[in-house]
């Protein structure tokens, strides 16, 4: 059974940093695809990074430059490091893992509860 969960949320002022974690079980993120999504209310869920199997990374450009997407094999798990933060990055984060061929250009089959992320100006 594959489990996501996340953790690391919280509020903080703009300009702020948080690292958020998901730890997997039930899967191998070496050969998955994993990322990260958010969903703010009144708005459709969007994906804010990934990273592939190879480690390759992937951001949506609102956050380029700002935050980081790193795994760790060993533990099996998935972070997000966000640095600079805007009013505009508050929404409930959401770890995912595509498991069944590994592509991150597929639709992700296994998500997280989600942890929230609230960011005052």
């Amino acid at each position: 059974q594959v489990q996501l969960v996340e953790s690391g949320g919280g509020s903080v002022q703009a300009g702020g940093s948080l690292r958020l974690s998901c730890a997997a079980s039930g899967l191998i993120m070496t050969r998955s695809c994993m990322g990260w999504f958010r969903q703010a209310p009144g708005k459709e869920r969007e994906r804010v990074a990934n990273i592939n199997r190879a480690g390759t990374t992937s951001y949506t450009n609102s956050v380029k430059g700002r935050f980081t997407i790193s795994k760790d094999n060993a533990k099996n798990t998935l972070y997000l490091e966000m640095n600079s933060l805007k009013p505009e990055d508050t929404a409930m984060y959401y770890c995912a893992a595509e498991s069944l061929y590994g592509s991150c250009a597929l639709q992700y089959n296994f998500w997280g509860q989600g942890t929230q992320v609230t960011v005052s100006s």
